[in-house]
């Protein structure tokens, strides 16, 4: 079964519209068919109510959307968990120790590096960003990449 790995920036575009939206709108489709598996790491849960909690507070989300983006993402996450539908990458010191090496090669931040090893870790056929510099560096490494800037 096709894995895909989806940085926090290409599962925004999920609960949040915005250019790129459709390709992860398939990207979940494919999943709840069966038809394929989606794979990300624990930080990007952070990561993801962090840019809904700045869409918020910038008022590009009305309260009600923030509020049922939000449900949406942590409802739908658990649900694909519990389907086994979704991997989630846990956060475990030789995943960081891997990460520290990808920032000092590329001079990324680490947040970056834990996408790049969590993608190899999951063994994602595809790798979604909406991140310029990260796109770039992820295809550096070899990464079945595709951009959604």
């Amino acid at each position: 079964m096709k894995i895909v790995y989806l940085d926090a920036s290409a599962i925004i575009k999920r609960y949040a519209q915005e250019s790129g939206s459709e390709v992860v709108a398939f990207l979940y489709s494919k999943a709840w068919l069966g038809e394929g598996k989606i794979a990300f790491s624990l930080w990007n849960i952070g990561e993801v109510l962090g840019v809904l909690d700045k869409y918020y507070k910038r008022g590009w989300l009305t309260s009600g959307d923030y509020e049922l983006a939000r449900r949406e993402f942590l409802g739908e996450t658990l649900k694909m968990l519990r389907l086994r539908l979704l991997n989630i990458i846990p956060l475990k010191p030789p995943l960081i120790v891997e990460s520290w090496k990808l920032v000092e090669k590329h001079r990324i931040h680490q947040a970056d590096a834990l996408q790049i090893a969590s993608s190899k870790l999951a063994a994602a056929e595809e790798f979604y960003t909406a991140d310029k510099t990260l796109c770039e560096v992820a295809s550096e490494e070899k990464l079945n990449t595709r951009c959604l800037v």
